[in-house]
């Protein structure tokens, strides 16, 4: 093919439309959709107004960067959306350090709030064990356990659950999926955690952005492996395994780095995923066109329940990252740039998120396809897309 020559995926003949799916779940939401929420946003909508929008989606859950958003979790009270909220990592320390400051976080974070704001886990740090910061590593499981003691004082410990957000460089290995291994230098740690998760029930949380593995490596087929698109299948020679995207290949990689540590029944949870809408001129992969594509692909991947192929039958329950841009984020322009919606509560773009998905039925699952540029055109490409 010659320089210059674009790569058009039709997906009107793509096998992925043979694939059915079926709505089994509550007919107002998904339960296994959820969306980030932060606060580092100019002109943020009142509470309220925000919590009206989830409340018109099919949207199930949400998460929170903190516990300090009283505003927001109070204005999702009586809404059945299942929240998430946080301890920071600046709260670790205090909180392993002693078990009375961890009983009145919860008192005061929690207590006031359930159970008419449907509070269903705290995540305790996002990322610690992958900061190469030893004193905040060790200070994790100590500040998880009290976290877990407090709401067992406060008989929520059955209700509310106690993890912590990992990202993908925990992993040393995760390709092929089936090689998926954590990190040996932090194996102790790692086991640590997954014990205290068996014995409380808890998910094992994660962040996955397979936008970062086409950073990586800036290929027409990696792009469309990303977009799930099918055109560009790969197969994990581990176990023959066929996989149609990134999303499912990273997936994998954490269930079999769970199960070769003799864990494989701890249930998983992508805490953040999601493609930027445009960054800086130097990033490769912004893109609004690419970021329309991976969210509103990874809708109908959830909604189809296929699952992955070593999950199958079920959906991870995954939190799109985010439901408004981060402009105050600091950073890359990408980092500020992954909002599902705009602060004037219309949508940045259509991933089918708005209701109504109303009836038990069954469809044909037709992702949306893109045009994938040659890899020597991709970086000027993305850049033209990102100023969409």
């Amino acid at each position: 093919m010659k320089k210059g020559t674009m790569h058009a995926v039709d997906f009107t003949t793509c096998s992925m439309n043979t694939v059915q799916w079926r709505l089994v779940r509550n007919i107002h939401s998904q339960s296994f959709i959820g969306v980030n929420y932060g606060e580092l946003a100019d002109n943020l909508p009142l509470p309220e107004y925000t919590a009206s929008l989830i409340k018109s989606t099919s949207i199930g859950k949400v998460r929170l960067y903190s516990a300090a958003d009283a505003g927001m979790i109070s204005a999702l009270a009586d809404s059945g959306v299942e929240i998430v909220i946080a301890v920071t990592n600046g709260e670790i320390p205090v909180l392993a350090a002693d078990a009375e400051a961890a009983s009145q976080w919860v008192t005061s974070r929690v207590v006031p709030y359930y159970p008419n704001s449907n509070i269903t886990l705290i995540t305790v740090g996002d990322e610690t064990m992958t900061m190469r910061d030893e004193g905040l590593i060790s200070s994790l499981l100590p500040a998880m356990r009290n976290v877990k003691n407090a709401l067992n004082e406060a008989s929520l410990g059955n209700s509310i659950k106690v993890t912590t957000v990992n990202s993908m460089a925990l992993l040393s290995h995760s390709d092929p999926p089936s090689f998926g291994s954590f990190n040996p230098e932090l194996q102790d740690t790692v086991k640590e955690l997954l014990l205290f998760l068996k014995d409380n029930e808890s998910p094992f949380a994660i962040n996955l952005y397979p936008m970062r593995a086409y950073a990586s490596n800036p290929t027409p087929e990696t792009l469309s492996f990303c977009l799930f698109q099918p055109s560009s299948a790969r197969v994990d020679f581990g176990n023959s395994k066929n996989y149609t995207n990134m999303f499912d290949y990273q997936v994998d990689a954490v269930y079999s780095a769970l199960r070769a540590m003799e864990f494989p029944d701890i249930e998983i949870v992508v805490a953040a995923t999601g493609w930027p809408s445009r960054g800086d001129p130097n990033e490769v992969g912004p893109s609004i066109l690419y970021a329309k594509a991976y969210n509103q692909n990874l809708v109908s991947h959830l909604r189809s329940l296929v699952g992955t192929p070593l999950m199958p039958g079920k959906s991870v329950d995954t939190f799109i990252y985010a439901l408004y841009d981060a402009d105050l984020k600091t950073g890359r322009a990408s980092e500020q740039a992954f909002g599902l919606y705009k602060t004037d509560l219309t949508m940045a773009y259509d991933v089918g998120l708005a209701k109504p998905f109303q009836q038990v039925t069954t469809h044909a699952f037709t992702p949306v396809g893109v045009i994938v540029p040659e890899a020597a055109e991709a970086p000027q490409l993305k850049a033209n897309f990102s100023l969409c």
